[in-house]
């Protein structure tokens, strides 16, 4: 794995993290009984987002070495996921 493609995979890890890491222990507006006039009721009141962007990092740190560690062992290859290979031949 290269330099660029182990960047590209962090990215695509960290930002999968983040969209589940999102929505945890969000507080809304209607929750909080105190829902600001033109808003919709279901609008973050308390989001806590940099809290939530250092531990989406960490978890995206610790993914990204297990699956990079994985890839470079070799235990997992594209040629595993190559299903043309069984395939008959054509006639």
């Amino acid at each position: 794995m290269g330099i660029t493609s182990g960047i590209v995979l962090y990215a695509v890890i960290w930002f999968m993290t983040f969209l589940v890491v999102l929505p945890i222990r969000i507080k809304t507006q209607g929750d909080l009984g105190d829902i600001v006039a033109g808003t919709h009721a279901g609008a973050p009141e308390h989001h806590h987002l940099k809290k939530k962007a250092w531990i989406t990092t960490a978890v995206a740190a610790v993914l990204w070495a297990i699956i990079a560690g994985i890839i470079l062992s070799g235990v997992i290859s594209i040629s595993d996921f190559d299903w043309t290979e069984n395939l008959p031949p054509v006639q």
